[in-house]
This record gives C-alpha cells, structure tokens and sequence, in this order.
C-alpha cells in the first residue's frame, strides 16, 4: 500500500511537470523505500504491510532517516543518495500539499531538507605537460589522417555516376551514391552480392579490420556504409581532434561554448577570426577575437598539413572537413557536424557531434591513439575534456605569473579561479616554488653574520692578501683605519648597499641591525662595545614578555654569542676595559624608545 501511494503521486508529478523521461529519481525512490522497509520493519518487529501514509503504526519519520544512513553507506561519494531522498520527500509534500491525508510528523518532515548534505565532487586535476603534449600531437596527426582520407575519398566522388546507370560494384559509384543519399541498408542488400567476401577487392579494401577471431561474422552492409561515410565525412572521432586542438589554443573557452558553435557565430577577418560565444550558466555572450598566427617559414613533416595549427587555421579546417556534409545533409548550422550510420534511417544522416555515444566518448579516442613509438598513450584518468580547459589555464598561469586576478583573466571571478583552477598540481608545484624561494631568502638573510678580524690580523689589514679573503677593497680599510666607517658598534663595509633597503641611501637601521648584516666588520678593539651591548639584551630580557624580547633581541643575541665564541681568550681583558675606562653604550634614541616599550 505504501508503494502505491507514493507511485500514485510519483504518476501525478510526472503529469503536472511534464518531465519527458519519467522521472528516474522519482521512480527510484519509490522502487527503494519500499525495499528498505520489507527489511526495516522486521527489525523493530512490524509488519511493512502496515506501512502507510496517513498512519503512524510505524513511524515513517524514522523510517526515512534510517533510509537516508543508509543510503549515504551505499553512495558515499555520489549526490544519488540525496537526490533519491529529496524526491522521496516531495512526493510526500505533494500528496499533504493536495489534502491527501499524511500524518503531522511525516508532513513536517517532508518539508525539511535531507539530513545530510551531498558530498562535494573533487575538483579536476589538469593533465600535465607531457599528457598535454601527447593529446597535441595525437590530434594533430588524427587531424593529417582524416584530411588525407577526405581528400582520397573526394577525388573517387568525382570519377564516380549515378550507380543506377553505371553499376552498384563500382567505389565511385558507391560513393556518388552516398553522397546523393541513396545508400541504405535495403538498397546494398538488394544490389550487392549477400556475403561480403564476394564483393570487389575495391569495396572490400575499405571495410574495418576484422581482428577479434570471429569466423561467423564479417563487416556487412552496415559498416559498408559507415566506410562510406567516412571516406567523405568527418564522424565523431574525427571531430574530436579538433576539438582537443581548439580547447588546447582557447584558454577562454568553456567545452559547452566550442560545442555550441554554429557557422553564423564565425566571422573570419583580415587578422583572425571573431567568435560569438554563449555562455549558458553564466547567461553571459560575448565575441573573442582570435588573432591569426603566423605560418612557420620552413614547413617541416611535423607543422605539415592543410593549414595552419592556431584557432583561425583549425577552424579553416574543420569547416573544410565538415563542408561536405552541409551540402549533402539538411541540418543545423553546427560548428562540430558528425555524419554516421544513423539506425532510423538505416543510412547515413548528420546531426551535431555529441562526444557522448557509445564507443565514441573522449576516453574511446585516447585509447584509439598510438604515439611516434606505436605505443598506447598513457594519460591519466579521469578523461575528462574539461580537464584540458584546466590545462590551459595552468600554461596561462606559468606564462604569464603574477597574482590570481591576473591569471583569472577576464572570464572569470577570482573567487571562481581560485576554487576551480588555482587548486591544480602544477599551481601547487609553482605556488611551493615561490615559497621556497622566499624561505630561501629569508633563511640566506637570517644567517648572515658579521667578519670578525682577529687582532693577528689587524695590523696587516692593509696588505691584499689579508684584506681580499675578508671581502675589503683598498679604499674600504682606509675609511675603517681612519674611523669613517664606524657605525656605533662595528665597522661597514658599504653604508650605502644596505641589505635592509634597496634605494641606495645610507642604512637606517644601524647600529641596531649591524650584528646581523653581512657589511659588519668587527675589530677585537670593539668587543668591549659588543660586551655592552649583548649586557643590554639581558637586561631587556627581563623588561620584555619572551615572545617580544626574541622577536627583537634574538636574532642579536645569538649573533653576539657566535662572536663571542670566536674570541673568548679576549672577553675577560674586554670586560675589564668597560670597568677600567667606564665606558657607557651610546644607543640611538630611537632604538631605545622603539625597542625596549
């Protein structure tokens, strides 16, 4: 009974929506509830013959959760499960909506949302530059292939009459027919010999390769016919060649806007071609213009072919390709127009390339595929064309650089960018590129330290072979002998080629930072400043909370202890010095109002 009604509503909602298909979801949920509850009454000790709408002997609130858990164990990674409950759910609204009877707790529920959300689909992954390469030169030679049979099959329409007066044996002739439209299942039955191996070689050269071991079966009148098409036409797995090369030069357009093209939205000028796309989700039209790239000077076997490989040479192609079907076959004016054996025609017909039939889908093209080795591509699932749109944009990105508003062009928001495309492999590698070359910088910066010149040395410090090894210049330790380039605390080597700015003016940070640049020089003379100085941290170390004093101060505190380290025979005589002439530690104002608040 509970069966009944809901199918009782499921006929109504069809009827009223006038849904063509039926409605699978709707269907669906009745077909399911019903089969959970056989099992999901027992278990509590009920019979699900009891089960009804307008009762509560069992309680379908209950009954529906436990159906949605369970459902969500089945479809863990799919939106099945909650669209079969939202449908479950509105049929139950509609018979309470209508004055059917429903009990109060059930009518309630129907109108609350599911209980758990649908799970978020994992975004595409874009192939990578070798899978990307690989699609490239597939379709581009698919795109050789085709244009050489076209061409072959279009010479023999032109030697080729009317069959009816010069025989139904002949290729031409077969072909003329084909083009007239006259071929058809009936008509090469009755005008052909019943078994293939009778017909003429010239026929039989054009039949698919038979190549599973099946002796019974032999290529018949039907795919007769699709040879036939395809020595004139473009089919499916031609047009997808195309269409991977478009997408692969397009980074601005969607799939659904290349598949929607019709000839009216091609407009050819004198630098490229314009293109009127309509973006449907997006209710958005708009006209690129493609610009017309140059032809190489020196064509090699690789560039060779019919045209040139940018958007305005393919699209030349593709028309070129697909021209003959426009004559031969009444239909829309489509961009992508696939002539094949159509079943209700029993011949050939012609209709807009779907890319989703059987055997004639994205991922049947890459199998069908060989490389310059004769060896299977190896191309990652999932094959899915939107992920060369994403290819696209990653080249775009390692192109151009920059930030993500310029990378989101002008089709997008940033917001869109950053959660459908900025998430990809290669964003990722070039995002961790970046930051590890910051941190590199950072780390380079961090551990640069001041030369210490020990006072072995300081004598000779105007000889070469002493000055060269600590990276000092003649004129550099003449200003350091006669005290010009003393900064407080040690020598600089350079005042105005700062590490911490980059405008070429005197350094502003000294002698706060000067521990921590690599301009130091340090002079055993100056370690009783430095021995002040390091006294000063501590003491700050007291004054400050700890994660302020080691922002400030532990970078220098570490610094000083490295020096002191080199030089501890001499720290003792230092300190005696600072007691002995009572020296105090001459620190900037600004240093000491800045740092030590």
């Amino acid at each position: 009974m509970l069966a009944a009604q809901l199918a009782d509503e499921w006929v109504k909602i069809i009827r009223a929506l006038a849904i063509a298909d039926g409605g699978p979801n709707y269907g669906g949920a009745v077909r399911k509830f019903a089969a959970f509850m056989d099992e999901y009454a027992p278990t509590l000790g009920l019979d699900p013959a009891d089960a009804r709408l307008e009762s509560d002997v069992i309680d379908l609130v209950a009954a529906t959760y436990a159906w949605e858990d369970a459902l969500r164990r089945d479809f863990p990674h799919s939106k099945h499960a909650k669209n079969l409950v939202r449908a479950l759910l509105a049929l139950i609204d509609q018979r309470a909506s209508a004055g059917g009877t429903v009990c109060e707790n059930l009518r309630i529920r129907a109108q609350a949302p599911t209980a758990f959300r649908a799970p978020r689909d994992k975004p595409l992954d874009e192939f990578t530059n070798a899978e990307r390469i690989d699609l490239r030169d597939a379709a581009r030679e698919q795109v050789r292939v085709t244009e050489t049979r076209l061409a072959r099959g279009r010479n023999l329409l032109a030697a080729g009459e009317d069959p009816r007066n010069g025989g139904w044996r002949s290729l031409p002739n077969l072909l003329w027919a084909a083009r007239a439209g006259m071929v058809t299942s009936k008509v090469l039955q009755k005008e052909l010999p019943s078994k293939s191996k009778w017909w003429p070689s010239e026929i039989r050269e054009i039949l698919p390769d038979w190549t599973d071991g099946d002796t019974t079966r032999r290529p018949g009148v039907r795919s007769l016919i699709r040879s036939l098409g395809r020595m004139l036409f473009a089919d499916e797995m031609d047009l997808h060649a195309f269409r991977i090369l478009l997408l692969l030069g397009m980074s601005d357009t969607t799939p659904e806007e290349l598949h929607d093209l019709q000839i009216p939205d091609i407009e050819f000028t004198d630098g490229g071609v314009r293109l009127i796309q309509q973006k449907n989700r997006a209710t958005r039209i708009r006209a690129d213009l493609h610009p017309e790239q140059p032809a190489p000077q020196q064509q090699d076997s690789y560039f060779a072919g019919a045209g040139t490989w940018d958007v305005h040479g393919l699209l030349r192609r593709l028309l070129a390709a697909t021209a003959l079907a426009r004559d031969a076959f009444t239909s829309e004016p489509w961009l992508f127009l696939a002539v094949d054996y159509r079943q209700a025609a029993r011949g050939l017909g012609a209709e807009c390339a779907g890319f989703t039939h059987d055997q004639r889908r994205f991922t049947h093209w890459i199998a069908a595929q060989r490389d310059s080795g004769g060896n299977l591509l190896a191309i990652s699932q999932p094959h899915d064309v939107r992920r060369l749109r994403k290819t696209t944009k990653v080249v775009r990105a390692v192109v151009l650089g920059g930030s993500v508003s310029d990378l989101a062009g002008d089709d997008h928001h940033v917001e869109i960018y950053r959660g459908h495309y900025a998430h990809g492999t290669t964003a990722h590698v070039l995002a961790g590129r970046a930051i590890n070359r910051s941190q590199q910088w950072v780390f380079q910066r961090a551990t640069q330290k001041p030369v210490l010149v020990d006072a072995a040395a300081e004598p000779r410090l105007e000889e070469p072979e002493v000055a060269e090894p600590l990276g000092l210049d003649s004129s550099q330790v003449k200003a350091i002998r006669a005290g010009e380039l003393d900064m407080g605390i040690t020598h600089c080597r350079n005042p105005y080629d700062s590490p911490h700015r980059s405008d070429g003016r005197v350094c502003h940070v000294a002698p706060a930072m000067c521990m921590l640049c690599r301009n130091a020089v340090i002079f055993t003379s100056q370690l009783p400043r430095l021995l002040m100085l390091s006294d000063h941290i501590e003491r700050m170390r007291a004054a400050l909370p700890p994660p302020q004093w080691q922002a400030v101060w532990g970078r220098q505190a570490a610094a000083l202890k490295e020096v002191f380290t080199e030089c501890a025979d001499l720290l003792p005589a230092a300190r005696q010095q600072v007691v002995d002439l009572r020296l105090r530690l001459d620190l900037p104002l600004g240093q000491r109002t800045e740092f030590d608040r």
